[in-house]
């Protein structure tokens, strides 16, 4: 193919660089494909642009409008993905590791999307629970989170040039921020092809996100306060970054995801011949070989039984000999090339630092085989799987990593002793143990947890539907302490957050109420004399409230809801039982008190409440006897809008309601949030 030169997307616009800068090349072929440059880029004016721009511009739109935006951009990308594939395998990746990259990055912005149902349809999200401050409840604090308004500038690794960059820019874009990308210049091509699509979509507001294809040095000098730097690659290189003089000064969060020493531990328990063993072998040799091993996920030290050394080796020699390493377009190919030839010379020097302390038993660096491509002018390396046989003296496999399809077998006894080896990486992003003894999976969980970012328990019960040791989820966070950054991505709405500014609110609850569009108990109640279930979804205020007619408890009605539910615990219905008990009498169903108080407050004409969608929360707080009386106070709590699903569904919303059933005195005896799901008057 023709040599070309990388664009870049600077402040709206798509700009080629004054200089051819690096060159880049098929890791198949070894062949010239494209330059990169990003010289002659202004990044403080991209820095600005975003701020000014972009920020504005996600900002003004709610959670649910940017779920649904990047809801538009997965789908729109997927069409594309055919044409990502071809452009992947010039990275050396066959289909299985290009369809983790791509569609696993896709995927990304699916599962982001969804997120949206846990934010309010609102530009900005409330954080947990009230806390009352004052004696009598008329002064009260709570924390809402808005989105920062500065840039995410994201420095990405190699190894996942699209999945790196949408599992990243799902989130920030998600919160209302806009960002920057620059991907390791030397898969940049493919990154490059994925943003071009992205750009034409016309899905995303302008400003939203721009990249760097080529050098990014410099950009953290224009960094300031509300600002957020990425970074996935060496530790070296990101404490470097970490400390740099901006980020200290404008104290901007600085999340390190680097690359760490993972385990896979064979547990006590597991045996040749069951299926926890034949579960170990297939996870370790897809962690030696998918990427040719170019994770920072992959298993680096496969921790073995003593007595179950040879048997793991001999195991795995077999099945890494039936991976055909060579070019992914051929097929029966299993295993592709490194991402360059400099990655290629990286990892040799790495082995031959490894083979001072331990010995190769799986693999040979000059005998192997390369179907379909030239292994001298490819960045090809064969599998290579080292023994130690004394892991807590040779310690050279738990400080130096080979980022390629590199491994150690090391033995243990007992699980305390697999702990204390997995913990011998010094902070790990994961972990995993094949284990079928919850007992053993326990003990390995709690004592290597502090260590580690993740930790998958695989057996037989969960390995079809497992994701695999080196899948990051995004509903759950990927990061780790101490050598793998001390940093946290994804992890569903905890990533979200990562992107938001938390400010705690103190004043009145009417006035807290009114600032977060939540009512907040004791808060001023619009009383009104249309019942609220008359009330269409547009129509209904947030402080609307409905105050109940009263009721009496008797004797009979706990006995007709004992009759009825079958609850017949003995504070409801004997008596002479509630010696020692917190009780004075028969006291009535909690169940009771919160199904009269619907009775008394549901209007039972047909109208624009469709259904009871739930209860959120529900407290009983003080016993109900016979003869108190009982009202309620339905109050409009919280209202968010629903998605129509296709042009036939009602439009609705969902109303959360508080439920505030009281006593004669005007003491609470049980608070609940309902939620009703409620039709719109207006339905195009």
């Amino acid at each position: 193919m023709a040599i070309r030169q990388l664009k870049n997307y600077a402040e709206g616009k798509w700009v080629t660089a004054k200089a051819e800068g690096d060159v880049l090349h098929n890791a198949i072929t070894g062949e010239v494909i494209y330059t990169a440059s990003s010289e002659g880029l202004d990044f403080g004016g991209m820095m600005r642009y975003a701020r000014k721009v972009g920020g504005p511009a996600l900002r003004k739109l709610t959670f649910h409008e940017r779920g649904r935006m990047l809801k538009a951009l997965a789908f729109y990308l997927l069409e594309k993905k055919d044409y990502f594939y071809e452009i992947s395998a010039y990275t050396g990746a066959t289909r299985a590791d290009s369809w983790v990259d791509i569609e696993g990055g896709i995927g990304n912005l699916f599962a982001n999307a969804s997120l949206r149902r846990q934010f309010p349809d609102e530009r900005f999200y409330v954080d947990g629970e009230a806390a009352k401050l004052s004696k009598n409840g008329t002064f009260i604090g709570h924390h809402i989170m808005v989105p920062k308004e500065g840039v995410a500038i994201h420095i990405n690794a190699f190894n996942f040039p699209v999945w790196g960059m949408l599992e990243k820019i799902a989130v920030n874009l998600l919160a209302g921020v806009p960002a920057i990308v620059k991907p390791a210049t030397l898969t940049s091509f493919l990154t490059e092809a994925v943003f071009e699509e992205i750009i034409k979509s016309g899905i995303l507001p302008e400003g939203s996100l721009q990249l760097i294809c080529g050098s990014a040095r410099g950009i953290l000098d224009t960094i300031e306060t509300g600002d957020v730097v990425t970074f996935t690659g060496s530790a070296s290189t990101g404490q470097k970054l970490k400390s740099h003089p901006r980020i200290v000064s404008e104290a901007v969060p600085f999340n390190l995801e680097a690359d760490s020493l993972n385990s896979c531990v064979l547990g006590m328990d597991v045996h040749p011949g069951s299926p926890e063993f034949d579960i170990f072998i297939k996870e370790v040799v897809r962690e030696i070989t998918t990427k040719a091993g170019q994770k920072c996920t992959a298993v680096r030290r496969i921790i073995v039984p003593a007595d179950r050394v040879e048997d793991v080796q001999i195991a795995l020699g077999k099945r890494l000999a039936t991976s055909t390493i060579g070019d992914p377009k051929v097929e029966g190919v299993r295993m592709g090339s490194l991402a360059g030839m400099a990655q290629r010379e990286e990892v040799k020097e790495r082995i031959e630092q490894l083979a001072r302390t331990q010995t190769i038993v799986i693999g040979d660096l000059e005998k192997f085989e390369v179907v379909g491509a030239d292994r001298n002018k490819g960045a090809f390396i064969p599998p290579i799987v080292f023994y130690n046989d004394d892991p807590f003296n040779k310690t050279d496999c738990h400080n130096i990593e080979a980022f390629g399809p590199v491994s150690t077998i090391i033995p243990y006894n007992g699980t305390a002793e697999a702990i204390e080896l997995a913990r011998m990486g010094k902070g790990s992003l994961v972990c995993s143990i094949v284990t079928a003894d919850d007992d053993i999976a326990t003990e390995f969980v709690l004592g290597a947890a502090s260590m580690h970012g993740r930790i998958l328990v695989l057996n037989q019960d969960c390995a079809k539907e497992s994701t695999g040791h080196g899948s990051p989820m995004p509903l759950l966070v990927h990061g780790g302490p101490g050598r793998a950054g001390g940093g946290e991505e994804m992890g569903g709405k905890r990533g979200v957050l990562h992107y938001m500014q938390r400010t705690a609110i103190q004043g009145s609850p009417t006035t807290i109420s009114r600032i977060t569009n939540v009512y907040q108990q004791g808060g001023k109640q619009n009383e009104t004399e249309v019942h609220p279930f008359r009330k269409y979804f547009e129509d209904l205020e947030v402080g609307d409230t409905l105050i109940t007619a009263k009721h009496t408890v008797t004797e009979t009605d706990i006995t007709n809801f004992a009759n009825v539910s079958g609850d017949n615990f003995y504070a409801h219905m004997d008596a002479t039982s509630l010696e020692g008990t917190i009780f004075e009498g028969r006291v009535a169903h909690g169940y009771f008190v919160l199904s009269k108080a619907a009775g008394l407050f549901v209007d039972a004409k047909k109208g624009p409440v469709l259904l009871n969608y739930g209860i959120d929360e529900c407290r009983f707080t003080k016993p109900v006897y016979p003869g108190m009386t009982i009202g309620v106070k339905l109050t409009v709590k919280q209202k968010t809008d629903q998605e129509k699903r296709d042009e036939n569904d009602i439009a609705k919303g969902i109303v959360r309601w508080l439920i505030d059933v009281y006593d004669e005195t005007g003491e609470t005896v049980a608070i609940a949030t309902i939620l009703t799901m409620v039709k719109k008057r207006n339905q195009g």
